[in-house]
């Protein structure tokens, strides 16, 4: 674990060129923790293979990824890249619903209110009904659905001065990829707290998303189930970002066979 004054992280390991964290579920969650009791600062995002190939294309959102805490192996694919290039042998993925369930679980044992920002109005409404039955004892300090275009510089302010006298310990955010990384990243220095990109998390936990079943999630093929339930929005996608993150994880495996392999003897 790396230590950045109280708070430690688990250490992080270049996949696809972004800085992916060896964590588990409970190393994760405990780093959140000890962020927000220490309120401090911490950049946290559940990173997919959506993640890593937008981190590819677009270099300054790369550089941006590799600021943050942790970045946990949200997909299968990125956890099987870490284990496959870092022989980390991971048992588990660190997927965002469930890491906002189990971090949620520790803020009720540590009494510390969560915040909610991000996801269409209806869906946080959901979100706020359900997350406490989900979650029985968490506390939600409030809750935001910001609209999907670029704030003004009042609205912005007026969002951050809501988040910091809500008195909210840990922020989740469910802006999706690129958007929610991007705004963690520009208001880090504005917000003492641990802010946690969580993607889908919203949708499914307020039950306006279905979830891949269980085999399906374990097999690497939650991006099928969702293509097959949101084709229209999801197929551009997953043919842009799936074969990019092939090639790089595979340009990769093959340079660093390369490397240990011993070099010849020249005579």
């Amino acid at each position: 674990m790396r230590a950045i004054g109280e708070v430690t992280f688990p250490p992080r390991h270049p996949v696809a060129g972004v800085l992916i964290s060896g964590a588990t579920y409970a190393s994760a969650t405990a780093s959140i923790i000890q962020a927000a009791l220490a309120r401090r600062s911490a950049l946290v995002a559940a990173t997919s293979v959506h993640g890593l190939s937008t981190a590819a294309i677009d270099v300054s959102f790369g550089r941006q990824l590799n600021s943050f805490d942790m970045l946990t192996p949200d997909g299968q694919p990125v956890r099987w890249g870490l284990n496959l290039l870092h022989d980390l042998r991971l048992r588990e993925r660190v997927y965002g619903p469930t890491l906002m369930l189990r971090v949620c679980e520790a803020a009720a044992r540590e009494h510390l209110p969560v915040y909610l920002y991000g996801g269409r109005p209806a869906v946080l409404e959901r979100l706020v009904e359900r997350l406490p039955l989900l979650v029985p004892g968490v506390a939600i300090a409030g809750f935001s659905s910001p609209p999907f275009r670029a704030l003004t510089a009042n609205e912005d302010h007026a969002e951050v001065c809501a988040i910091r006298h809500s008195g909210a310990g840990i922020v989740f955010v469910g802006l999706g990829c690129p958007r929610q990384e991007q705004w963690a990243y520009w208001h880090r220095s504005q917000l003492p707290m641990p802010i946690v990109c969580v993607g889908a998390a919203f949708d499914f936990h307020a039950g306006a998303v279905r979830q891949a079943p269980a085999w399906m999630q374990a097999s690497g093929l939650e991006w099928l189930f969702r293509l097959l339930v949101e084709p229209r929005r999801l197929w551009r996608r997953y043919a842009k970002h799936i074969p990019i993150f092939i090639f790089l994880l595979t340009r990769e495996y093959a340079f660093r066979r390369m490397l240990r392999r011993p070099l010849a003897q020249s005579f």
